[in-house]
């Protein structure tokens, strides 16, 4: 029986790929990065992001970067945590509540990253880490 992913996943699993660096961007925003380029951040409390029921900034968004709208839109729709917020309409990341991620097993939180850092890591590390027949984005 496969396990429910946890808050401490994230940066497990994202320290765990190739050449990735917990850094920071958008001012102070800790962002995991895969050379230089982002595919996870923690995103501060905003207007755009409120609990529709007390009108409270959620303080525990993590922002995923998804390789297309395509996926996007799949996750949004899937019976899962992530959603997507009027801000973010034109992007490809993806929203989700830390509190909430125990919704997915630790496994769909897993591919979840693996896909968002090959979105944003070189083809070769990709092919290098995950195969010769894995098609990068």
């Amino acid at each position: 029986m496969a396990r429910r992913a946890r808050p401490s996943d994230v940066d497990a699993i994202a320290g765990a790929l190739p050449e990735t660096e917990l850094g920071i961007s958008w001012g102070d925003r800790p962002t995991w990065k895969v050379r230089g380029k982002g595919f996870l951040l923690y995103r501060m409390p905003h207007r755009t992001a409120v609990d529709p029921e007390t009108g409270e900034m959620w303080d525990d968004l993590l922002v995923v970067f998804t390789p297309d709208m395509g996926v996007k839109q799949s996750l949004v729709e899937a019976d899962n945590p992530f959603f997507d917020i009027p801000h973010f309409r034109n992007h490809p990341g993806v929203l989700v509540r830390l509190s909430r991620i125990g919704e997915i097993d630790r496994d769909e939180l897993e591919e979840i990253i693996v896909e968002a850092w090959a979105a944003k890591a070189p083809k070769k590390l990709v092919r290098d880490h995950l195969g010769p027949d894995t098609l990068a984005p």
